[in-house]
């Protein structure tokens, strides 16, 4: 976000002033289910650069479609990729998800590649897409920077047990448990297991202050996850598109005049 933007409110401003938010997860390129998410009047999308294709280009024209429509994006960045982070940013992403945060340690690492110095690390440049191609004053663009969102995401045990401290460190904003990693890394326990460590680690993320962001494959799941105080929800669009798709394929007769067998 820029100084052109100025009359926009940030995602990181919004949650502040304790709005919950809802955002829509795609994992393949299509910018029109960006466009779509606008329309719709969802807050932001977020585009998997972690398990999905991290091509710059490809972003770039997905970041375009978001901006048409005034929605928000978020990127989800491989785990301690400084350079991908800052693409991202100087093409204008909102905010970064870090994967794969286990401690403090990790989690000062994430907000170095998110932001300017004094805080950050990220390289300095005004004449990005970010930057409005250096149309922007150097003293703008950094202060526009300081809305980047950074969200750590814990997905081991020992993160969960450190989410207080992951949560509390400076520049981290919210904090998104990954429940299929949390689940590998534990062997797969029963999932009265996963869902104690993954409420533990909400609890610490509250308690310090910080936003939980939580992944849902619909709207029942978004309900309880507010009921639950989660301030970020984001509908898994490959589980509600694959949802949707088989309800669409209704089982028909193998044999006759109605469905192709």
């Amino acid at each position: 976000m820029t100084a052109a933007c100025a009359g926009h409110r940030s995602l990181k401003a919004r949650l502040a002033a304790g709005e919950r938010l809802y955002g829509a997860l795609l994992r393949l390129p299509a910018e029109t289910l960006v466009e779509m998410a606008g329309v719709a009047g969802l807050d932001y999308v977020v585009i998997d650069c972690e398990h999905g294709p991290a091509d710059m280009a490809l972003l770039q024209h997905h970041l375009t479609a978001a901006a048409a429509q005034g929605i928000d994006v978020l990127v989800r960045v491989g785990t301690a990729e400084p350079a991908l982070a800052l693409r991202c940013l100087d093409l204008g992403a909102a905010g970064l998800i870090h994967p794969h945060v286990d401690s403090a340690q990790d989690a000062r690492r994430a907000v170095a590649s998110s932001h300017y110095p004094p805080l950050g690390t990220r390289g300095f440049a005004t004449y990005s897409r970010a930057g409005r191609f250096g149309t922007v004053s150097a003293a703008d663009h950094l202060a526009a920077s300081q809305d980047t969102l950074v969200v750590a995401m814990v997905e081991t045990e020992r993160a969960c047990a450190a989410a207080g401290d992951i949560a509390g460190t400076r520049g981290v904003d919210a904090v998104l448990v990954g429940p299929a990693d949390l689940a590998a890394d534990c062997s797969f326990p029963g999932q009265d297991v996963i869902d104690g460590l993954v409420a533990s680690a909400h609890r610490a993320t509250r308690e310090a202050g910080r936003a939980v962001m939580t992944i849902v494959p619909g709207v029942e799941d978004a309900r309880a996850a507010e009921r639950a105080g989660a301030q970020l929800v984001l509908y898994n669009m490959a589980h509600v598109l694959m949802d949707t798709f088989r309800s669409l394929a209704v089982p028909g007769p193998s044999d006759g005049p109605g469905r192709p067998s």
